[in-house]
Parts: C-alpha cells; sequence; structure tokens
C-alpha cells in the first residue's frame, strides 16, 4: 500500500473487522469489475458502473484527498507555503513524503493556492493563450492555432470556477454571482478575461492572453514570414518619418506584437506616451511613459477610462501618443490627438479589413457623440496610414498598406496602396505613389 493510501484511510472510519491495511486489503481483481489489489495504479470502479471510462486509481484518490485537506490547513491558517511546512502539514495527518514527493507537493499546493493550478505548467511555456472550457477542455495556442491539451485536467466545474475566482482576486476584481465577468490583468502581465454561471450556463470558463516574452525586432518578424523584407522596409520608413498610422486586424493577428516592434525603432530622444486598457505593448525604448486604465470600484466610483487616459496623455508633452486598442469612446480623443501637432501618433483597432477602417472609427466616433461628418472631417485630416494584419493557414503576416482619401460626398475611405501576398510578393495600387511621397522610395527595392 502507498503512502497516499495510508493517508486517505487514516481519514475515513474503520468498519468492524477491517483488516489493518484497509476494506481492499488482500482483495484480488476479477474480470467483472470488482476491486482489485491496492497496488499504487490500481483502479477501483465506482457503483453502479460498467464503464471502465469511471475507473479511478486508488493512488490519484488518496493524494487528492491528502491534498485537500492539507490546502484546506492551509487556507485556514494563512501558512506560507514552503517545503518545510508542507513536511509538517503531513505530518499531522500521520504519514511522511520523500524529498521529491514533497517538492511535488509544495509546488502543486502553491499553484492551487496562489498560482493558477493545472494551467501553472502552460503559463511557463511558450503559448499566446490558454483557454478553459470546463473541467477536461483546456486548449492552448502557440501561435499556429488552437490544440486541445488532454493531460491537463481539472477535478469538477466547481475547481475551474474557484480558479476564476482566485485569478480574478489577484487581479484585485470582483468575480461572483452579482458580477459573473471579469476582464482584468494579472500581476505576471497576462490578460485574464472569465465568466460564470448564468452567463455561461455549461459552467465557468477562463480566458488567459500571456504577454510577449520577448520584443521581436523587424528582422526576427520577417524571418519567421510576418512581413517580407519591403515590408519590413515600408514599416521602417513609416516610422522614420513620423507618419501616424494605425495597425488592424481581427483577434490574435499580432496587432500588438508588431506595435511593439515599431515603437521600438522610435528615436531615444523622442518621449512615448502609451494609454492602455491593461499594458500590452512592451516597447524597448528608454523613454516610455505608461498610463493604464482603472475600473469602478464595488460603489462603482473611481473609474478612469481610456478617454482619460489619452486627455492626460496629450498634457504629458509626448513627442508620440500611442492608444493600445481605441474600441470606444476614445478614439475621439485619439483622432484629436492626430489631428494637433502629435506626428508619428499610433493605435491598434479590431477590423474585418482594412476597408472596414473608416467604418469602425464611424460607429465608435458616432457613439461617443460625434456627428457621421465631424468623424470623417477628423478621420481625414489625421492622415493615417492602415497597417492590415491577418492571419491565415501559413500563420500570421502584413496585409496590406492603405491610405485614407475623402470622397465628395464626404465621406473618407480606405485606398489600397500596397498588398503582400502569402508567397511574399508585392503589389501596388493607385494609392501608392502617395506612400513613396510621404515615406520615400527606398522600401521599392
Amino acid at each position: 500500500m502507498t503512502l497516499w493510501d495510508r493517508l486517505a484511510n487514516r481519514a475515513r472510519p474503520k468498519a468492524p473487522g477491517e483488516p489493518p491495511g484497509g476494506p481492499d486489503h488482500g482483495r484480488s481483481s476479477s474480470r467483472d469489475g470488482s476491486l482489485r489489489g491496492a497496488g499504487a495504479d490500481s483502479p477501483v470502479r465506482l457503483p453502479g458502473t460498467g464503464s471502465a471510462q469511471t475507473t479511478v486509481p486508488v493512488a490519484r484518490r488518496g493524494e487528492n484527498a491528502v491534498l485537500e485537506r492539507v490546502r484546506d490547513q492551509f487556507v485556514a491558517t494563512g501558512t506560507r507555503v514552503t517545503p518545510a511546512n508542507v513536511a509538517t502539514a503531513i505530518r499531522s495527518e500521520g504519514g511522511a513524503l520523500g524529498d521529491s514527493e514533497l517538492l511535488a507537493m509544495t509546488r502543486r499546493l502553491a499553484a492551487d493556492l496562489s498560482g493558477a493550478g493545472p494551467l501553472e505548467e502552460l503559463l511557463t511555456a511558450d503559448v499566446t493563450d490558454v483557454l478553459v472550457n470546463g473541467p477536461d477542455q483546456v486548449w492552448v495556442d502557440s501561435g499556429e492555432g488552437l490544440h486541445r491539451v488532454r493531460d491537463v485536467l481539472f477535478g469538477s466545474a466547481e475547481e475551474v470556477r474557484r480558479l476564476a475566482q482566485r485569478l480574478a482576486f489577484q487581479a484585485g476584481r470582483r468575480l461572483d454571482a452579482a458580477a459573473p465577468y471579469v476582464d482584468a490583468r494579472l500581476p505576471n502581465g497576462a490578460r485574464l478575461h472569465a465568466v460564470l454561471p448564468p452567463i455561461a450556463p455549461g459552467g465557468a470558463c477562463i480566458s488567459l492572453r500571456m504577454p510577449p516574452r520577448r520584443v521581436f525586432g523587424l528582422d526576427r518578424l520577417t524571418a519567421c514570414g510576418t512581413l517580407t523584407r519591403s515590408g519590413a522596409d515600408l514599416l521602417r520608413s513609416l516610422v522614420a518619418h513620423r507618419v501616424p498610422f494605425l495597425v488592424s486586424g481581427g483577434t490574435g493577428t499580432g496587432k500588438t506584437t508588431l506595435l511593439s516592434s515599431l515603437l521600438s525603432l522610435v528615436h531615444p530622444r523622442e518621449r512615448i506616451v502609451l494609454a492602455e486598457d491593461s499594458p500590452e505593448l512592451r516597447p524597448e525604448h528608454p523613454h516610455v511613459v505608461r498610463l493604464q486604465t482603472r475600473p469602478a470600484n464595488i460603489e462603482g466610483s473611481g473609474e478612469v477610462s481610456l478617454e482619460t487616459l489619452v486627455r492626460q496623455g496629450l498634457r504629458m508633452r509626448p513627442d508620440r501618443l500611442v492608444v493600445g486598442e481605441a474600441r470606444g469612446p476614445e478614439i475621439v480623443s485619439l483622432l484629436a490627438a492626430l489631428n494637433t501637432g502629435h506626428e508619428g501618433g499610433a493605435g491598434t483597432l479590431h477590423a474585418n479589413g482594412a476597408e472596414d477602417v473608416p467604418a469602425r472609427v464611424e460607429a465608435m466616433g458616432c457613439a461617443a457623440g460625434l456627428g457621421r461628418g465631424a468623424v470623417h472631417s477628423q478621420l481625414a485630416a489625421t492622415r493615417v496610414l492602415v497597417v492590415h494584419l491577418v492571419r491565415d493557414g501559413r500563420g500570421r503576416r502584413l496585409s496590406e498598406v492603405r491610405v485614407l482619401r475623402r470622397e465628395p460626398s464626404g465621406l473618407v475611405r480606405a485606398v489600397p496602396a500596397v498588398a503582400f501576398t502569402p508567397d511574399g510578393r508585392r503589389h501596388e495600387y493607385p494609392g501608392a505613389e502617395e506612400v513613396a511621397a510621404r515615406l520615400g522610395r527606398g522600401w521599392r527595392r
């Protein structure tokens, strides 16, 4: 009998006449699913079922029981999780652990109490997203699309819920039946989104977007196929000539990664002010000021919106004002900033295609109270270039660059300038001459 078996049996009242080794001691297996000998890997078939999938290893069952009791001790006392304290707690349960078992249990308890539980190892791997749809549905994206991780499991839907609430607490946010969703940043920089029932009828769901562990330079993005050589040259000229631009694309297309790379090319004497919901931009630059939104507290006060950050950033003498993601009323302040002498400003926004950017800006501006004509007037005056990214079977890549032109109707249209095909070829369109006039012709080599 293993240590885990002995500890599990210790917590269970003994039946009269039960042998010292427990009720299953010395019993042999049968082909019809009865109990087997109490080896470390011996399965026990759950009552009332005949499915082989309902068997549970005795050692795992005992380990979980001990872990639950030890975890309760640490929660009740607030004791720090260290190998010495774990060993003391195990001794109080009537057992002892070897060095390797002790370290393994310490890591597991630390992950359960202050980390990400079963997801802890995934968060240290080279992944961009970790998604939990249920106890046995964990998915990750390592840059090549989503795939399911079958060896990471939760014990129950309640365990997923507890993890979601613990992560929300780490971020200083509330997550319960009264506030069944949360969007926040964790101390390690990961972006957390979680939902609970009733808005997630199937159980708690967790989405984690991991921050980039390093800033990719344009050479690296070229090597991995995100940029072509001429595309990288065009973007270098874009930054050097202080032309304002918007990076557009769908979710997971690499907008933040590309924007961080471009901001790293800004001259060291320039001052960059970043306004973000979550600090995802990580430019390698000596003079960066970061501003971050703050949600309202439980009483509904204290909120600091992205729109407020943009207004404050304008008063901080920025050479470049950058909005991490424009998705609401802050678009009005960004348009104003790009029209008041702040050259080289930038931002990102979600759009299905580069041609849809004017419509997206119009929708956000009108929702903020501007008239349609005013939105298009300000957008046309910014003279931003639209840098659009896509994600296809070959991965994330720069798709095209467009210029904005105002039509006789007064509305702005995104005119194709330069497009890049998946096989690396470049195609030029009517807007290319305007791009060359503003950025020079070096990128056309």
